[in-house]
């Protein structure tokens, strides 16, 4: 229960207490409180100490920052201290609009818009539901050789394919995140490790547990291929 909610509920006691007090002649002015509400210093302190903020209408949200992994976590926020693509910023948005915003993640956000292949846009659809996101970086998909990365952004298939294997549904944090996972693709991605050292199958996590409004991001170091396409060739 919120405190904007306990707040006035402990008034309408108090107040009850203090007109049955006032018939039966009991209570004094300086009678301790009952109630034993916290005073409003202790409260803020308890809510800093775990890791809350509160914002201008008094509910307490987490710190975005608060549950990051990986060694590249203080890279991240010196390369993007504040605004839209930062830790708190990305926080703000959709996923889709986080990642545009994110100047490391400027392929992977060509790739999802619509930009890389017209026929393949998933904003809407990562927008529209909880997430967690394996997120490669710009530089992942730099490792990737020219003509093969050409080849698959011209097959609208097999870039959706790729695209879906690092979507898992549901938003998971750093110290759930570890398992077999079934990706929206449909095959499953392997999660190992723990702390800054988490790796989703042969990627490793750069940086993990990044919120945004509606999923958790990890950025990750390589382009993961589906098992299947992988055999394939």
């Amino acid at each position: 229960m919120s405190r904007s909610t306990i707040l006035p509920r402990l008034g309408v006691l108090v107040a009850t207490a203090a007109l049955m007090s006032a018939c039966s002649g009991g209570m004094g002015e300086d009678a301790p409180d009952s109630q034993g509400e916290q005073p409003a210093a202790t409260q803020e302190q308890s809510a800093e100490e775990g890791g809350m903020t509160s914002d201008d209408g008094g509910e307490m949200a987490m710190d975005p920052a608060a549950n990051l992994v990986g060694p590249g976590c203080a890279d991240y926020a010196a390369m993007v201290p504040d605004g839209a693509g930062s830790v708190e910023g990305m926080a703000q948005d959709p996923v889709s609009v986080a990642a545009s915003n994110n100047p490391m993640l400027t392929t992977l956000t060509s790739a999802i818009s619509g930009e890389l292949n017209p026929d393949v846009d998933l904003a809407d659809t990562l927008d529209g539901d909880e997430f967690t996101v394996f997120a490669p970086v710009d530089d992942a998909f730099s490792a990737i050789p020219d003509d093969d990365l050409t080849a698959l952004a011209g097959d609208a298939e097999g870039l959706t394919e790729v695209l879906t294997y690092h979507v898992v549904p549901g938003q998971l944090s750093p110290d759930e995140i570890a398992g077999t996972l079934t990706t929206v693709q449909g095959e499953d991605v392997e999660v190992t490790g723990s702390g800054d050292d988490l790796m989703v199958g042969d990627a490793a996590v750069i940086c993990g547990g990044v919120q945004t409004q509606n999923a958790t991001v990890y950025l990750i170091d390589t382009v993961l291929m589906p098992p299947m396409m992988a055999e394939q060739g």
